[in-house]
């Protein structure tokens, strides 16, 4: 059975000492999507929300997001991020988001690639509740992970869900 690195023997919660791991490159990538309504869709891609551009202020929420996940999210680390990358693409009922992030460090950075994700997604809610408070945010996922004692991992589109 796996073993909860963030659990020690009596259950306690605990931050994981990465201190004698080498340091490697590390990437992730996350992905999840913002459902909106048809007047909702329309106004964003008419440029047309009162607040701005929704998916400029998405993309950089997304990066800010990710740089400060060790302070969003309880045991996970500082890392020096090298890379963040937030793309936000059009799909029939709303947007797909897309983060990549790398860093060379001792752990690995699943959890800023998914903050990066999820933050985005609040951001385009947050410009777009004025037309729509009925969108949803969803599939929030690592993609894909190198780098690491455990190496790459792929998402793969027959995972099935819970």
């Amino acid at each position: 059975a796996p073993v909860l690195s963030h659990v020690d023997r009596r259950g306690k919660v605990k931050m994981v000492d990465v201190g004698d791991k080498p340091v490697t490159n590390r990437e992730a990538t996350a992905r999840g999507d913002i459902t909106m309504s048809a007047a909702a869709l329309r106004a964003m891609r008419q440029g047309a929300v009162a607040k701005g551009d929704p998916l400029q202020a998405a993309r950089i929420a997304g990066i800010m997001a990710a740089k400060q996940t060790s302070a969003l999210i309880p045991l996970c680390h500082p890392l020096p991020l090298t890379h963040v990358s937030v793309e936000l693409s059009p799909t029939k009922r709303g947007y797909r988001i897309d983060s990549r992030v790398r860093t060379s460090a001792q752990t690995g950075v699943e959890m800023e690639a998914l903050v990066a994700v999820a933050v985005a997604a609040l951001t385009v809610y947050d410009m777009v509740k004025a037309i729509d408070k009925t969108m949803v945010i969803g599939d929030v996922c690592v993609v894909e992970k190198r780098g690491g004692r455990s190496g790459l991992y792929r998402r793969s589109d027959r995972v099935k869900r819970r």
